[in-house]
């Protein structure tokens, strides 16, 4: 661009130079043959002419031509010798027409005579002459000069490409060395954005960037560590919220879901990555929940409230706590579920329990009382009504200690004091010493017992007495519920399979099971009465259960004396009638002695009579 300027302030100052020294030599050769014009009658001869133009012509080094006015060439400075110069007829050159119109006229083009690029200035003289005006022409050839010019404009150009290159260098190491710094520092804060924060002072210098460098350094120090506290505490929370056996929920303020831990995700059955970002009421279609939301939301404070999930029948607690997020996607609203379906069915359990254990005792107590009233007030007289009285008052009393014995036994066996010998046992002895037991009450119904034995069956490692006992209880609560003329039936061999519940004891390795069954024809246990019969003082028919003397705790007993064991229990239906209470014992190997066995504890052990 500077360039550009020289150049045309040398092109300015070209023409301003060229039309002084034309305006000047104009002037002065017109001013020198105006008196030669204007004093004769008859022009001075052309030859003389001719050497006055060539004179002027060398002194202005210029051309001189003189024009008469209608174009002829009177003398030529350049002409050849002496002679004049006949050139052609110079009527219609502009600068001829233009001086002979208004007195002065100027051209510039290619000189006819010379081949150079020529500028021209003319002007008219002796206007009042006879032989009429004459035109004095100045041509000034501008080859030289352009010569000069352009040589100037190179020498200028050049100049100003060595100072161009010169600033570019100086700008270059200018630019590189205040951008080195900065690109460090560009660098370090994109090692930032891709999350590493190892930044270091990469500039020496000390100036306002080395600062900057330095501050951003002590920045990245400062976000590494806030991004590892951060990181441990949120380490720790996702640790708590994850081991949580409460749900966890959070909500931001228009009751969108921002987090969800695993509890929740099992308590609803919804995945946290479909819950997130997602409205409240949209995954959870609960009113009641709804409603505990809401009412958090406009109170701003706690809320409790206990709500049963339709489909599973799940009992939750629900506390729902203002957590102060006043912003979208901030935490607004924290809900805790507490599943307490377990803790409601143990209570509903220790409500039947309380109530079965005092109507149990009642009974007795009851008829024990009417009787000993009765001989007070004068049964005792009578010594017939008397001694029937008191033989009643005697099956009560031992109806009583019955239910109290099997009631401390079973909470005994609940407790995990008991001791279970690991000692090897023939299945055969066991059985029986069952039947041995129940034979006489079998025999009085009339039915008949019938024994399966598998020869293959191996001995197991256990307590003899604790399993006779199972084996008494199971056939008693089959002769009880067995019509007269029935068929009670006892089976023991190796297990075909594994089943779901089988687990060794203790440390000792589980090698297979064996299982026992009691098969009576009587009149059989619903389908939905089966999983509760192992409940304490649970009766199918109540009545008919206390008709036939039974305390309710047979089968409660022999489940935990079987899962002592590191067995199974369960009932099932026999066909075609009567049902079939069968026992999974596991097949020990290792040494064989006593053993301290704890009961493992189930949920209807939390209970305590």
């Amino acid at each position: 661009m500077a360039g550009i300027f020289i150049a045309r302030a040398l092109d300015r100052q070209r023409l301003l130079q060229q039309n002084t020294v034309l305006e000047t030599t104009v002037t002065l050769v017109e001013s020198n043959l105006s008196s030669l014009f204007a004093s004769a009658d008859h022009l001075p001869s052309p030859s003389r002419l001719h050497t006055i133009a060539r004179e002027l012509g060398a002194r202005a080094a210029a051309r001189i031509t003189l024009i008469a006015s209608d174009g002829t060439v009177i003398a030529d400075s350049a002409g050849p010798g002496d002679a004049p110069s006949v050139p052609d007829n110079q009527a219609n050159k502009p600068e001829v027409r233009q001086a002979l119109s208004s007195g002065r006229g100027q051209d510039i083009r290619i000189d006819e005579t010379t081949g150079e690029r020529t500028r021209y200035r003319a002007v008219t003289t002796a206007p009042d002459a006879p032989h009429g005006p004459i035109i004095v022409r100045v041509g000034l050839a501008t080859t030289q000069m352009d010569r000069d010019i352009e040589h100037a404009k190179r020498t200028i150009v050049i100049a100003l490409g060595l100072v161009f290159l010169a600033a570019a260098a100086f700008t270059v190491w200018l630019v590189h060395s205040l951008t080195q710094p900065l690109s460090a520092v560009a660098r370090a804060v994109r090692r930032l954005e891709s999350e590493d924060f190892t930044v270091s002072s990469e500039h020496a210098a000390h100036d306002e960037v080395d600062g900057l460098a330095d501050a951003l350094h002590q920045i990245a120090d400062r976000i590494q560590t806030k991004l590892a506290e951060l990181s441990e505490d949120r380490a720790q929370l996702l640790a708590v919220l994850t081991s949580m056996i409460e749900g966890v929920m959070v909500l931001d303020r228009r009751g969108y879901v921002l987090q969800m831990n695993p509890a929740l995700e099992r308590i609803f059955g919804i995945s946290r990555a479909e819950a997130r970002g997602r409205p409240f009421a949209e995954l959870f279609r609960n009113r009641q929940l709804s409603e505990l939301v809401e009412a958090t939301l406009r109170s701003r404070s706690h809320r409790e409230a206990e709500l049963i999930l339709p489909l599973t029948g799940r009992c939750l607690q629900i506390e729902a706590s203002f957590a102060g997020g006043e912003r979208d996607n901030e935490a607004c609203v924290v809900l805790v579920c507490h599943d307490i379906t377990e803790l409601r069915r143990l209570e509903t359990i220790r409500k039947d329990f309380v109530a079965n254990v005092s109507h149990e005792l009642r009974t007795p107590l009851t008829s024990i009382k009417g009787y000993v009233e009765a001989l007070l007030d004068g049964a005792k007289d009578d010594p017939e009504m008397a001694e029937n009285f008191l033989d009643i008052i005697l099956k009560q009393s031992d109806r009583l200690n019955l239910i109290i014995g099997d009631l401390l036994e079973l909470s005994h066996i609940e407790s995990g004091r008991v001791s279970f010998r690991q000692d090897p046992i023939d299945l055969r002895t066991v059985i029986d010493r069952a039947l041995a037991t129940i034979k006489p009450l079998a025999e009085k119904k009339g039915h008949r017992l019938v024994t399966f034995l598998e020869d293959a069956v191996p001995s197991i490692a256990g307590d003899e007495d604790r399993l006779v006992q199972v084996m008494t209880n199971l056939l008693d609560n089959a002769v009880k519920y067995t019509p007269p003329g029935g068929t009670i039936t006892v089976t023991a061999k190796r297990a075909s399979r594994p089943r779901a519940g089988d687990h060794p004891a203790g440390a000792i390795a589980f090698t297979g099971a064996i299982e026992l069954s009691v098969a009576d024809t009587g009149i059989g246990i619903p389908e939905t009465d089966r999983p509760r019969v192992f409940e304490r003082f649970y009766r199918v028919d109540k009545a008919r259960s206390r008709e036939l003397g039974g305390t309710g705790l047979g089968l409660a007993i022999v489940k935990h004396l079987v899962e002592g064991h590191g067995g199974d229990v369960w009932v099932e239906a026999n066909e075609p009638k009567g049902s079939r209470f069968m026992v999974r014992l596991p097949i020990h190997s290792g040494h064989h002695g006593p053993a301290r066995q704890r009961v493992p504890p189930t949920q209807e052990d939390l209970v305590q009579p």
